[in-house]
């Protein structure tokens, strides 16, 4: 028989560890070799090694005797069942509760899980004339919706669910398994009744049992204002399920293009042209924004890629607070070709100005 390895040693931890760090220490050994979670074919050994090193020194009383006498102190004065004495109900139930979930018997297994609907897509697209305002939308889907024959239920209208008799109605059976200090418990969905808890025995003609049938339904929601493109939740209008957790709406947003401007997040741009007579006396030009026309006005000399900034023209953001701005870049034109009239007063304006 091969010798005990020093407890201390087994978690990890030393004399002088805290009580959190040594159960913290614990927590993290337990998950690693736990045999519901590690299949490795030493992991029981592991597991009992660990928990018994954990019920001895997490004991104040247990840990004196330890820690002055070692191992031959402690098998010298405590059975196997007096060391695991006190650990059910007490820190063991408290880190396997937060770890495994309560199980049924007073052991501990895992929470049966509420069946969830499935998730649906929807795509659609907006203007950016949306992005500024957001946008109603109304679409009819067609998904999986409640029965409306049997209400859900599966049965047929006038006769009712039985109980399951294998699982007495849980939706799961469990097997038990001693592991010295408490009673472990593997839970899986009982095949007898599909995890439901229940048997049909006269199913509805409508949805053949199943509580739900292919349908339409009309959903409203709201693109609000400043979106971007990308996935949005709708909480609870995918498929439906009975008894379970409706599916999500997964909305996939696209912004369209648009012919006359361009957006970067809350801004937007947009290219007016002139003529280089325009830039150089300067001018009063119109420019469309998202909320109309809008009359500025051109300096003389005006540079060509000048950038004149209309306050609060932009969009919202969906994230942020306030409007962004509309920034009108001004694009010279030059003609390429020129009357001889045109190309004289040219040639008189440039000797005038050397």
């Amino acid at each position: 028989m091969a010798a005990k390895r020093d407890y201390y040693e087994v978690l990890g931890v030393t004399k002088t560890s805290s009580t959190d760090e040594i159960k913290q220490q614990y927590r993290k050994l337990a998950l690693k070799f736990h045999p519901d979670r590690n299949t490795s074919s030493d992991a029981g050994e592991h597991f009992k090694e660990i928990s018994e090193a954990y019920a001895v020194i997490s004991d104040p009383e247990k840990k004196q005797v330890y820690d002055q006498h070692g191992h031959a102190g402690v098998d010298g004065r405590y059975s196997s069942e007096d060391i695991f004495q006190g650990a059910q109900g007490g820190g063991f139930d408290n880190i396997f509760e937060s770890i495994f979930g309560r199980g049924g018997g007073g052991g501990f297994g895992f929470n049966q899980q509420q069946q969830q609907g499935s998730d649906l897509l929807y795509e659609t697209h907006v203007t950016l004339e949306d992005v500024l305002h957001g946008k109603k939308m109304e679409i009819n889907l067609q998904k999986q919706i409640q029965c409306d024959i049997c209400n859900g239920s599966g049965a047929k209208p006038g006769t009712n669910k039985k109980t399951c008799g294998t699982c007495n109605g849980q939706g799961q059976v469990r097997q038990t398994r001693n592991m010295g200090f408490a009673s472990f418990v593997t839970a899986a969905p009982c095949s007898a009744c599909r995890g439901q808890g229940s048997i049909i025995e006269t199913p509805c003609n409508e949805c053949k049992g199943q509580g739900r049938k292919r349908g339409s339904k009309t959903v409203t929601f709201e693109i609000p204002p400043g979106i971007d493109s990308g996935d949005y939740t709708v909480s609870g209008e995918g498929n439906e399920i009975p008894d379970g957790v409706n599916g999500d709406l997964i909305v996939r947003v696209r912004v369209q293009p648009h012919s006359k401007f361009n957006r970067d997040g809350k801004d937007i741009f947009y290219d007016h042209d002139i003529s280089m007579i325009d830039a150089a006396l300067g001018c009063a030009i119109t420019v469309p924004t998202l909320e109309g026309n809008e009359k500025i006005k051109v300096d003389a000399g005006s540079q060509p890629n000048t950038i004149i900034k209309l306050k609060g023209k932009g969009v919202t953001h969906i994230n942020s607070r306030g409007k962004g701005d509309q920034f009108v870049r001004i694009v010279v034109n030059v003609p390429k070709k020129l009357s001889k009239h045109q190309k004289n007063l040219l040639d008189e304006f440039q000797k005038t100005n050397d």
